[in-house]
């Protein structure tokens, strides 16, 4: 039985709204979010099992729930997920429009309460407590925030509502899909105990198969379990942690987004590459990229990291700092096809290639100063423009001219 499965097991049903009071902290995560992304504008396929991903050596990325009840999930191989559900469709994932939907779900979740902190692209943690005088009770929040989600970027979600993160974070799992599970904060207790210790953080396989050794099988074990005891037998960071999460304390508050740290894209091959003007052509559109994600997102950057991944999965990175902060896409793979042609990979054969920028920063507050008998407008005003034309007539619109008929066998589809 899955981890998942699990968590699913005991435990109060998802239902009516219980006594929030006490409940200011939410976690919000969508409903198998790149799925349900790419059943928007494919509406026939839902109610069947839909598994997104690509190429015979990629990874589950999202899987619907119909596809879910024969075991598949993220991160699973697809060849893999082929064999358990050989009936499901399989659909290529569409990255520059789930960046599109997450930027829209993050702007319901500030239009309630400056303190989100995302977890990822498709869940955060919120901290409605200076929004309740204007909106209403956590629970009603809550259902405002799945309305909203529904309404205006047409997917669905699960809230959980608690009084600590930890707790909330369990109960949207709960909750899931497309529901909305309060625990109240008198009954954190009795909802933790009866789950597996699997359902804590910070326990991982190895720690789950030692608790579950000392004859620790459920949360309510750990926490009738003397702190000292545990301390010994996890050390004294885990088994202070996990004595505390076991009886529902956690302290961490909800920090609000930190800027990106980097912006970058990879690619596996479908099948291993030995040319170099290949790589070289994936580098120039992994840097258009990655560029774009830049301007997207109002950044610069002035560090540029070559990734490599050999056929046997050994991989290196390079990187170059460079004078002046850029989001412009020749410049980020002028650096990155420097750092590939350093390394002499002639004939190397080569499974994934990647590129990122890091060193981030907000683009007014790096400004560029002209060389000498440079122009005042020049690549970067190309590739805003090439930008604005893919957003009225669709993504590749506009393309570097090596790159235009490009042979895609090589790459994962």
């Amino acid at each position: 039985m899955s981890r998942s499965q699990q968590l699913h097991r005991p435990g109060p049903p998802t239902g009516p709204p219980g006594n929030d009071a006490g409940c200011p902290i939410l976690h919000v995560d969508m409903d198998a979010f790149y799925a349900s992304v790419e059943l928007i504008n494919r509406p026939e396929l839902r109610g069947t099992p839909v598994i997104v991903g690509g190429g015979s050596r990629g990874v589950v990325l999202s899987a619907t729930y119909e596809a879910r009840k024969y075991g598949v999930h993220s991160a699973m191989p697809m060849t893999r997920a082929r064999r358990m559900c050989p009936h499901a469709t399989v659909v290529s994932p569409s990255h520059e429009r789930y960046s599109t939907v997450s930027s829209g779900i993050m702007e319901i979740f500030r239009s309630i309460t400056p303190l989100v902190e995302p977890l990822s692209l498709d869940e955060a943690f919120l901290d409605v407590s200076g929004a309740q005088r204007r909106l209403g009770s956590p629970a009603t929040i809550g259902a405002l925030i799945r309305d909203r989600v529904a309404d205006e970027q047409r997917i669905t979600c699960s809230v959980g509502v608690a009084s600590t993160k930890f707790v909330a974070k369990l109960a949207s799992t709960r909750a899931k899909p497309d529901g909305m599970l309060v625990v109240p904060a008198a009954d954190v207790v009795a909802f933790l105990h009866p789950l597996p210790v699997g359902a804590l953080w910070g326990v991982g396989e190895k720690t789950e198969r030692e608790l579950v050794r000392l004859g620790l099988h459920t949360v309510g074990d750990i926490a009738n379990t003397p702190r000292a005891t545990l301390v010994r037998a996890l050390g004294q960071a885990s088994g202070a942690h996990l004595h505390a999460l076991a009886w529902g304390r956690d302290e961490r508050s909800v920090v609000a987004h930190e800027p990106d740290k980097s912006i970058g894209a990879e690619e596996t091959f479908s099948r291993d590459v030995d040319d170099p003007e290949v790589v070289r052509r994936e580098l120039l559109r992994l840097s258009e990229r990655t560029a774009g994600r830049l301007r997207e997102a109002g950044l610069v950057g002035r560090t540029v990291t070559l990734k490599v991944r050999f056929a046997d999965f050994t991989t290196i990175t390079r990187s170059r700092t460079l004078r002046d902060p850029t989001d412009v896409a020749q410049e980020v793979f002028a650096t990155a096809r420097g750092l590939f042609d350093s390394l002499g990979l002639d004939r190397a054969r080569l499974r994934l290639v990647g590129v990122r920028v890091e060193g981030l920063a907000e683009v007014e507050s790096a400004p560029r100063q002209l060389l000498l008998g440079d122009r005042a407008h020049g690549r970067r005003e190309v590739e805003q423009a090439a930008d604005r034309a893919g957003q009225r007539f669709g993504s590749g619109t506009v393309l570097p001219a090596s790159l235009v008929g490009d042979d895609k066998a090589a790459r994962r589809p």
